[in-house]
């Protein structure tokens, strides 16, 4: 029997449709898209698996979201043998079955392959989001390779949050796996046999300074390696002191930066900041949060300049955290009443 794949480039967690279907998020994804293909053709690689969560809302498609999804099926169709397919929690529409979810429609293609059971093809497992109590399967397969889409405990959801010791499997769980590439978390990370790839690109500032996301490849048989994407969004926190004295090392295109108000400035010194920061460095974002400091003038700073307190950041944290195990509608209501 032939191998599944000889030379392979895998990504995950793309998620069109982040952000309210925001068009610039949609537009990344398309352009990560040709930063795939150029990859894998410069790599040889005849075959791409995707490890799950094509889209993030579980429940409708935006249609200028489904244009940017279509499209990038037509351009990975296009340049690869095969695609295989993995369908992740955010594209199954109930949470504990995979009776239906938002990529079905992919199979018309002839090379995609959607893999929606734990199927074996040679000596690969594929795997798409568990449930019910599909866990109980795992420990009794053996393979030399597993694709799947995994929650696992004590591995870091981003680049602050762990999983909580919670759930019923284990690293250990796949011990008659030689290696297990897997979607889900977005941080990429490795325990022995069990690795999680990293996802796409940094999505929010849950991932600053957490740079280590885009493609990997691998030949059958062989050790993979990772490839940044070079277009991909940035997400950084500084010190306004920082900026101010870094300025060109620090600021870069496409970059989301939050920064802290650690010198006195007034509000049109502030706002100059942003009118000539913005502009020169390709900023997308430009937030100034008042720090210790500065919280007793933050009345002084109104207008086009952003300021974001603490609560807010950290309702934004609670709010974009992706877990099955954690609701965040609960703990968003916890914080608020602490």
């Amino acid at each position: 029997m032939s191998n599944l794949f000889k030379k392979a480039i895998f990504f995950t967690d793309i998620h069109f449709g982040l952000k309210s279907n925001s068009h610039i998020h949609n537009a990344d994804c398309l352009n990560f898209i040709d930063f795939v293909i150029a990859t894998g053709k410069e790599k040889q690689c005849e075959t791409c698996v995707f490890l799950g969560d094509w889209h993030h809302n579980r429940a409708t498609i935006n249609v200028s979201t489904l244009n940017h999804s279509v499209t990038a099926i037509d351009k990975l169709s296009a340049a690869f043998n095969q695609i295989i397919f993995i369908p992740g929690n955010h594209d199954e529409y109930y949470r504990d079955t995979r009776d239906m979810n938002s990529i079905v429609w992919a199979k018309k293609y002839d090379n995609v392959r959607l893999f929606n059971d734990i199927t074996m093809e040679g000596d690969v497992c594929i795997v798409p989001w568990l449930v019910k109590d599909e866990h109980k399967k795992i420990p009794r397969i053996e393979a030399k390779y597993m694709f799947g889409h995994f929650e696992l405990p004590n591995f870091y959801m981003n680049a602050m949050v762990r999983m909580p010791n919670v759930g019923e499997l284990r690293h250990s769980s796949f011990k008659g796996v030689e290696r297990l590439f897997t979607g889900h978390f977005h941080k990429r990370q490795e325990h022995e046999t069990v690795t999680y790839i990293g996802n796409a690109f940094p999505h929010n500032y849950a991932d600053t300074g957490d740079d280590d996301r885009g493609c990997m490849i691998l030949e059958w048989d062989g050790k993979c390696e990772y490839i940044a994407w070079p277009g991909a969004p940035k997400y950084r926190r500084y010190l306004l002191s920082e900026v101010l004295e870094y300025t060109e090392k620090l600021l870069d295109k496409n970059m989301y930066c939050r920064v802290e108000i650690d010198v006195d400035i007034s509000y049109e010194e502030a706002n100059f900041i942003k009118e000539q920061f913005i502009p020169e460095f390709e900023l997308r974002e430009l937030s100034l949060m008042p720090g210790k400091s500065s919280e007793e003038h933050a009345h002084e700073f109104s207008g086009q300049v952003s300021f974001e307190s603490v609560d807010s950041i950290v309702t934004s944290h609670l709010t974009q955290l992706d877990s099955e195990q954690y609701d965040k509608a609960l703990m968003l209501n916890i914080y608020r009443n602490l």
